[in-house]
This record gives structure tokens, C-alpha cells and sequence, in this order.
């Protein structure tokens, strides 16, 4: 009896250690849109194990849409989303503590069919231009700066727009229905592979608009105060992100085995997303980027106004994540 006893003392004892290395782990929860490029990212995490390795346990939920990603984060049905910096400054704005943490430089680009006689901007004076979301759209209106400093036309009034889908508005630049599309990075290097030409990238925009290098619009967003509270998970997930994109910057053979998400079509399409996903990968600090945010931001408020950015006249403080793991 005096053994029974000692063996369930024991157990009791051990039980709650029990199970797997994780339960030791600080759990972060991600919400991604399941065929977003983020997913390839976080999937190469977990594939790799890279999260055990810091000391973090990823938890991805796909989420519908982009929508869907921020109500769950302000909800906390999720710690962290991948969204832009615009969107952080204007919660701040509104009192909420989000921060942003760069993820991506890679930008959108106007794409011409590959027999087009568009050569320059210029050339876009009276064409049917489709534009990915909205009149507001942040791409959109760094183009219609950059294209007023340096042509001297303002394409909000030189072209006829149309506005859409990513995806409807490719197929429709496909079937020769648009003369040019302004297109999300993807959906600019599926173009690529069916021959179109990039007229001009976001890249080019943003350093003649005043940015001093390659700047992260799209960056892994938090509460300031989980991340405070979570140092660990924050630091080891912002590490395991940071050597997956190390893997993905010179390993082919992590990229085969994410060609099914992918859904790339064929050898180009793969090739051209790979090339722009590998493009984008952040190389400059976080100071550097958040610098080249306040410049950027000065011309979308004074396009957008209000109802872009926000109450802010400037971007708002505390954007950028300089606390610990950044």
C-alpha cells in the first residue's frame, strides 16, 4: 500500500510537466489569411521548428480576410497580424496601443501588356488604368505624388479608373480590357510570368518621394502591452520570423516545398513570386524604416486626408516597435 501511495504521489507530482517541451513555451497566436504570402513564412517556421528553437509555440489561424485579421487582434482572439503601418498610426491615433514590426518592403507596380506602347506615366493621359482597392489605397496615392513631381499630371483626373479586386482586375488586364493595372506585389509577379511589363514599382516612388532606402509598409502588428507583458514570445517569434526569412533568402528547397501554396501556375510564376518575395525581405533597421514612414506619411495625409490617416497630423508615436525583440 505504502508503494501505491508513493507511485501516485509521484505521478501527481509529474503530470503537470507532462505531455510535451512546449507546455514550457510562450504560446503566440497569429492571425493570417490562409493564402496570403505571410503564410508561407510562418509555415516555413513551424516546418522547420524554428519557433521551438526561440522558445515560442506558433499558433497560425487563417482568417478570411483582412477584416477578419484586425477584428480578431483587437478582439485578442489573436496577439499578432500582419498589416500596414498606416493602420497602426490611425488606431494609435484613436487610443489603442498597437505597434508594427516590419515584415516586408516588397510593393505593388503599374504593369503593362508585353505589346503596349506605354512607356512612361505620361503615356497613361486618357487610358483606362485599373487600381487594387479603393480611391484610397495607399499605393494609388503615392503614384498619383510621385506622378504629379515628376510628370506633372495628376492621374486621378488624366486617366479613367478603375477600381477592384486584385484578382479581377489582373484577368481583366489579361483580356486586354485595361490598358494598364496598379497590382499588389503577387499578383505584379504573376503579370511578370504571363509577359506584362512593370511600367514603374513602388520602390522607385518612394525613394523619389523622399525615402532613403527600400521601406517595410507591411510589418507582424501587436498590443505594445502583450508584447511587454510577453517579452519572450515576442522576441522569440520576431527571431524564428527572421531566420524562416534567412531560409527562404538562399534556400530553393524551402521554396519547393512551398510551391503548392503557392498556386503558382507554372515555372515563371513560381520563379517571379519567389524573386519578389525574396526582394522584399527587410534589411534596414526599424528606426530607418519608421523614418522614411514619416516622410511617406506626410504625403498621404495631404491626398487622403482624414479618412486615410486619420486625426494625426503626423505619424502617430509609438508605430513602430522599438521595445524588446525588435
Amino acid at each position: 500500500m505504502r508503494n501505491l501511495i508513493v507511485a501516485f504521489l509521484f505521478l501527481v507530482a509529474v503530470l503537470p510537466f507532462a505531455g510535451s517541451a512546449s507546455a514550457q513555451d510562450d504560446e503566440v497566436s497569429v492571425g493570417v489569411l490562409k493564402f496570403g504570402t505571410v503564410s508561407w513564412l510562418l509555415d516555413t517556421i513551424q516546418h522547420y521548428k524554428l519557433d521551438e528553437k526561440a522558445g515560442v509555440k506558433l499558433d497560425m489561424l487563417p482568417l478570411a480576410s483582412n477584416q477578419a485579421t484586425a477584428v480578431g487582434l483587437q478582439g485578442g482572439s489573436v496577439d499578432i497580424i500582419a498589416t500596414d503601418w498606416l493602420w497602426v498610426s490611425r488606431e494609435r491615433a484613436g487610443g489603442s496601443d498597437f505597434t508594427f514590426s516590419p515584415f516586408t518592403t516588397a510593393l505593388g507596380a503599374i504593369m503593362v501588356p508585353p505589346d503596349s506602347p506605354i512607356q512612361t506615366l505620361g503615356d497613361l493621359k486618357g487610358k483606362t488604368l485599373g487600381i487594387a482597392g479603393g480611391p484610397l489605397d495607399k499605393s494609388w496615392l503615392l503614384i498619383v505624388a510621385y506622378a504629379k513631381r515628376t510628370a506633372n499630371i495628376d492621374l486621378r483626373t488624366e486617366t479613367r479608373q478603375v477600381f477592384g479586386a486584385p484578382p479581377l482586375l489582373s484577368e481583366k488586364a489579361i483580356q486586354g480590357e485595361l490598358d494598364a493595372v496598379l497590382n499588389y506585389w503577387p499578383y505584379a509577379a504573376r503579370l511578370e510570368a504571363k509577359g506584362f511589363k512593370d511600367l514603374i514599382g513602388l520602390e522607385d516612388v518612394v525613394e523619389e518621394l523622399g525615402a532613403k532606402g527600400e521601406v517595410s509598409m507591411v510589418g507582424f502588428v501587436f498590443s505594445e502591452d502583450w508584447a511587454e507583458d510577453n517579452p519572450k514570445a515576442i522576441k522569440g517569434f520576431l527571431e524564428a520570423a527572421a531566420e524562416a526569412n534567412e531560409l527562404l533568402a538562399t534556400s530553393d528547397e524551402a521554396w519547393e516545398r512551398l510551391r503548392p501554396m503557392m498556386k503558382a501556375e507554372d515555372q515563371a510564376t513560381f520563379e517571379a513570386l519567389r524573386r519578389r518575395y525574396r526582394e522584399g525581405i527587410p534589411e534596414r533597421t526599424t528606426a530607418q524604416n519608421e523614418a522614411d514612414a514619416k516622410v511617406l506619411y506626410r504625403f498621404l495625409r495631404e491626398l487622403g486626408g482624414e479618412r486615410l490617416v486619420g486625426p494625426s497630423e503626423q505619424l502617430a508615436p509609438g508605430t513602430f516597435w522599438i521595445g524588446k525583440g525588435s
